[in-house]
């Protein structure tokens, strides 16, 4: 069974950065699977943030991210990380970590972290 662990969130200002974390716990390595990110605000469904492949030659955001967020991983590290920058405060919201086929579709995701909460303050 694949554990996913997210680290870094905490509270933050408004147009702060902020970088996440996610690795597997035990001796399971990422390196085999597409990797994302989804968060769930209070009250909403959870949604697509960013996803990369297993190489790292693909990446793709959601429109509302797009050019502040960057989803990178490191295989030898087994680690994967969200940077975000220039947060609004309607981006708090419990951010996920995801293992699976490379999509936005919370459906392709088999793997699942418990999730790390961002609180952005106005």
């Amino acid at each position: 069974q694949v554990q996913l662990v997210e680290s870094g969130g905490v509270l933050v200002q408004a147009g702060g950065p902020l970088r996440l974390s996610c690795a597997p716990s035990g001796l399971t390595f990422i390196s085999w699977s597409a990797m994302a990110w989804f968060r769930q605000a209070p009250g909403k469904e959870r949604e697509f943030v960013a996803a990369i492949s297993r190489s790292s030659g693909n990446a793709f955001y959601a429109d509302s991210v797009k050019g502040r967020f960057t989803i990178a991983r490191d295989n030898a590290k087994n680690t994967m990380y969200l940077q975000m920058n220039k947060l609004k405060p309607e981006e708090t919201a419990v951010y996920y970590c995801a293992a699976g086929l490379v999509s936005s579709r919370i459906n392709d995701y088999n793997y699942w972290g418990q999730g790390t909460q961002v609180t952005v303050s106005s």
